[in-house]
């Protein structure tokens, strides 16, 4: 007596058959494509006959066929996880293209709302493997430590170099041509963690001398929030004073490199065309009126990290550089600043931000899984 998963099974075969013949029948000879029509009237009378034992052996012969029709392929797994990839890829690649770019916070001018690279030196050596692993997914946190294996060594060179073609990180070379590789990026170790060549000395002679087993560099760099930017919404609704917006600065003098690439700035838009700022620290007003957008009270309230909005101090300013100036949006512009005022390259210095630059607005922290994570205000 036939089962019902035995019928059930038996008919999955005569359906398979059926897409078989359909999708290869220009391609296969007539007397196959016969005997195949052949076997799956016979595996269809044997279900009638409900014997187990005739329908497996209607099922072998028609097995054969379509074997013969459409052999099995090698290595067909391999056909099939490429396709996956390419299509993934192509997913993403449209997102990227037309909806979501990722975006990395290079700077601290939008800290404490977004955090840029942020490095600070150790006295002790890193943690174990499992915690940098742990930290580097949880906080984006990679170490760097480096002994010195040579005595009365010196750095000649630090150089940017992609580790394992993916990520950014420096190579150290040294005088004795010794050299060491680290996961943190050139201008982070000179800039924030004090690693000096010796050609920042006047004698590069006279360059730092490093002992055999004497630190050469000892730190960590959280490497910035990872955001998702949104591409598309700004083809509907103009920019708003307070959002979060990434631009190109290309064609911006002061920032832009009239010839080269153009790089990508992420502030807080504070004023749109025909707005007038002024700036009497901590507070900005816009249109003669204190910002009233929770976003811009929290910057002046010069708690929880925010240093409220400045004037100049050091840098000269292009516009609100005493309290006493204004600036009036022209337009298709936009005035950007940076919730870190006092630590901010932002329009105070090179002016406007031209609307065919705006990208998006900042829509999504997705990486690492800090307080930040989320959709940032």
């Amino acid at each position: 007596m036939l089962t019902p998963r035995y019928v059930q099974d038996s008919e999955t075969l005569i359906k398979a058959a059926k897409r078989i013949l359909n999708y290869r029948k220009d391609v296969t000879a007539p007397d196959q494509l016969d005997e195949a029509r052949a076997g799956i009237a016979r595996v269809r009378d044997a279900i009638k006959q409900r014997s187990a034992p005739a329908v497996k052996e209607a099922e072998k012969p028609l097995v054969d066929v379509l074997t013969k029709i459409d052999p099995p392929r090698s290595n067909s797994w391999i056909r099939d996880n490429v396709e996956l990839i390419v299509v993934v890829v192509a997913i993403a690649l449209g997102l990227r293209a037309y909806y979501l770019q990722p975006f990395k916070i290079p700077t601290g001018s939008m800290q404490p709302t977004l955090s840029g690279i942020i490095a600070k030196k150790m006295d002790d050596p890193a943690p174990n493997i499992l915690v940098q692993a742990f930290q580097f997914v949880t906080l984006g946190r990679t170490y760097a430590d480096v002994v010195s294996e040579e005595d009365n060594d010196s750095i000649t060179d630090i150089t940017p170099v992609k580790l394992k073609l993916l990520w950014d990180g420096s190579l150290i070379r040294m005088s004795s041509g010794r050299a060491y590789t680290v996961g943190i990026a050139p201008e982070i170790l000179e800039g924030q963690l004090g690693l000096r060549p010796s050609y920042y000395e006047v004698n590069p002679q006279f360059g730092k001398k490093y002992r055999k087993g004497e630190s050469i560099v000892r730190g960590y760099a959280d490497l910035g929030d990872q955001v998702f930017v949104d591409k598309v919404s700004y083809n509907f609704v103009p920019p708003h004073r307070g959002d979060i917006f990434v631009f190109k600065t290309n064609g911006i003098p002061g920032i832009g490199r009239p010839d080269g690439p153009s790089e990508h700035f992420i502030k807080r838009l504070a004023g749109t065309p025909g707005d007038t700022l002024q700036i009497i620290e901590p507070i900005l007003s816009i249109n003669g009126q204190p910002a009233e957008n929770y976003v811009f009270k929290r910057v002046e309230s010069r708690q929880n990290g925010y240093t409220g909005y400045t004037n100049q101090h050091e840098q000269p300013m292009r516009y609100l550089g005493t309290p006493n100036d204004t600036v009036t949006i022209p337009p298709n512009s936009y005035f950007a600043l940076g919730d870190n005022s006092a630590n901010s390259l932002d329009s105070r210095y090179w002016g406007f931000v031209p609307a065919d630059n705006v990208v998006g607005r900042g829509l999504f922290v997705y990486w690492p899984f800090t307080s930040h994570w989320g959709f940032p205000r």
